[in-house]
């Protein structure tokens, strides 16, 4: 659960903090204001796409950080994340302020929080996307992954296959490029981390009349020294030895004597060695430099790693023998494919097996969720149409073509859902969807799962909208809900409510939020109703309006049951942790 987010000079953001809740936060605010940048905020800490756009302007650095409080083997433990954006557009990524790789923050992320964005129900209009939102409620992630694995090996085993195939003028032509790609390669001869290594010689060599003055210098004051520690350390135990002859206390560190001595023997030792293995030529400088060159132009073009460039020779390397397959091994290599291909359809087979099952009660849960949403007389049919015979759609995910079908009214047929569903009914639907999905995985791992809406309700009012924060309200009794909305009904219904206000001081723009009070609560639904022309009767339906919406603490699990933990001295821990000038 997200207990606090900290955002610093992105975008419109200069500096912004937010205590969050268990329960239904609502953020609300004028068009423009700047909401989405609490969810690119939240991207960026689950691992999304870091940009120097996204920097404020004459600022060195964004800073993104959050608290989560996370369970599993680790109840009550909290987690402090952190994600730092450069005005070049480079990122690094802390978690408990240690150093992480984007794909380490994204699957942490994917843990804790779940974004769903700013239309992105227009994903229903595409029929692509159906399939991965039946396989989120497959509950078969390792039968996923298996078919994917067994397509991959197919894929290579049929590439191999094919390159024997080509005529002798293809093949010619391709075998010259691959012995001109290797050669090219092999005349430089990378290896595995070479480029790191030699980013890091290189440093030592720019700084090394630095690193032999400073080890010089510490070798004088540690050992050599008119004055040195080592020498003045008798004086020392001797000053301690007394002291505990009084106090037993101080013995303890009288038996450390001999370790802390022979440590910083060691250090001496090392000190007065390492000036000399320096070597600071210019000569090994610029080998350094001229090495480092060519490992990027390879880079730059069969990269972008140096990794990538050493897999694409290992690649090459295979095509090129595969090219040269004598009829016995093109043979094999047929046999290979074939063998391969049985091997995914049968782990597919499996798949479709399972996506049909949970497709036929899926479609009945989400009949019954959008009942709930004011679609009553809603009918869906999840279809699955399977391609076992035709080789050129079957993908990672299977053999299965997938698709919505919905009847909105009575008497209507079934259609496809890309065809006929108003923007309204797609943002219900994929709500309906979320919560579903959401029911199936939160508290998976011991956690209150956070899920954040950007304006779920595009398209949508009256009677819909006062269901659709019905649905919210219930999702956040199991789940932590943040929704940005633009309607009242669905407002109203939140446990805690933050504004979002653009002001501009001093000739720049600048965002900020607020948590409002119950009087301004009624205030901002006013606004929410009748715009700027707010009249004390607006405000008497905004009061009614909150008070026959929001839920009775009793009807809540997670009020109370979850208190802020240390919630101030969190706070504290994060700020204390974020960067100077951050």
């Amino acid at each position: 659960m997200l207990r606090f987010l900290s955002i610093r000079h992105l975008a419109v953001i200069d500096q912004l903090e937010i205590d969050l809740e268990p329960g239904l936060t609502v953020l609300t605010g004028e068009t423009g204001a700047g909401k989405s940048m609490l969810v690119e905020a939240l991207d960026l800490l689950v691992g999304g796409r870091a940009s120097a756009d996204l920097v404020r302007t004459g600022e060195d650095t964004a800073t993104v950080q959050a608290i989560f409080e996370i369970g599993g083997d680790t109840a009550g433990r909290e987690a402090i994340v952190r994600r730092e954006v450069s005005a070049q557009g480079r990122s690094r990524a802390f978690i408990d302020d240690a150093l992480a790789t984007t794909t380490a923050l994204r699957e942490f992320g994917a843990r804790l929080l779940d974004l769903h964005g700013q239309h992105e129900h227009q994903a229903l209009l595409n029929p692509e996307a159906h399939g991965p939102l039946l396989d989120e409620n497959l509950g078969a992630p390792e039968l996923l992954a298996s078919v994917a694995e067994r397509y991959d090996a197919w894929r290579e085993a049929r590439a191999a296959l094919d390159r024997t195939q080509l005529s002798e003028r293809e093949k010619a032509a391709r075998i010259e490029l691959i012995n001109f790609q290797l050669g090219e390669i092999d005349k430089i001869g990378p290896k595995p981390g070479e480029d790191q290594q030699l980013l890091e010689e290189r440093t030592m060599l720019a700084n090394a009349d630095r690193l032999s003055r400073l080890s010089t210098e510490a070798y004088a004051a540690l050992y050599d020294g008119e004055h040195a520690a080592l020498a003045s350390l008798a004086t020392v135990w001797k000053r301690i030895a007394d002291l505990a002859e009084i106090d037993s206390k101080a013995r303890v560190y009288l038996d450390q004597r001999e370790e802390v001595k022979s440590r910083l023997e060691d250090l001496a030792f090392f000190l007065r060695g390492y000036a000399g293995e320096l070597d600071a030529s210019p000569a090994r400088l610029q080998d350094v430099e001229d090495r480092l060159a060519m490992l990027e132009r390879l880079k730059r073009k069969h990269g972008p790693g140096l990794a990538d460039v050493i897999e694409f020779r290992r690649a090459l390397k295979a095509e090129l023998d595969a090219l040269g397959a004598s009829e016995e091994q093109a043979s094999q290599l047929a046999r290979r494919a074939a063998d391969a291909a049985d091997a995914f359809v049968a782990v597919a087979r499996q798949v479709s097996a399972t996506r049909r099952k949970v497709a036929a009660s899926l479609s009945k849960q989400l009949e019954a969720s959008l009942a709930a949403l004011a679609m009553p007389k809603c009918r869906v049919d999840i279809r699955t149409a399977t391609h076992e015979q035709d080789q050129s759609r079957w993908s990672r995910t299977g053999i299965d073509g997938v698709e919505f079908y919905l009847s909105p009214n009575p008497g209507e047929e079934l259609r496809p859902l890309a065809k006929i569903a108003s923007g309204g009914e797609l943002s219900r639907v994929m709500l309906a969807l979320h919560g579903l999905s959401a029911g199936a995985s939160d508290q998976s791992n011991g956690s209150i799962r956070t899920l954040v809406f950007d304006e779920v309700d595009a398209g949508i009012g009256g009677e819909a909208a006062d269901a659709v924060g019905a649905e919210l309200q219930k999702l956040a009794s199991r789940c932590q809900v943040l929704c940005i909305t633009h309607l009242p009904q669905i407002a109203a219904r939140g446990d805690a409510h933050f504004v979002i206000d653009k002001q501009v001081k001093a000739g720049r723009t600048m965002t900020t939020v607020a948590r409002l009070d119950q009087g301004g609560r009624e205030q901002e639904l006013a606004r929410m109703i009748a715009g700027a022309a707010v009249s004390p009767t607006v405000v008497a339906s905004a009061r009614e309006m909150l008070m026959g919406r929001q839920r009775r603490p009793s009807t809540s699990p997670m009020a109370g049951e979850h208190k802020p933990k240390g919630e101030s001295e969190s706070r504290s821990r994060a700020k204390a942790k974020a960067p100077r000038g951050a």
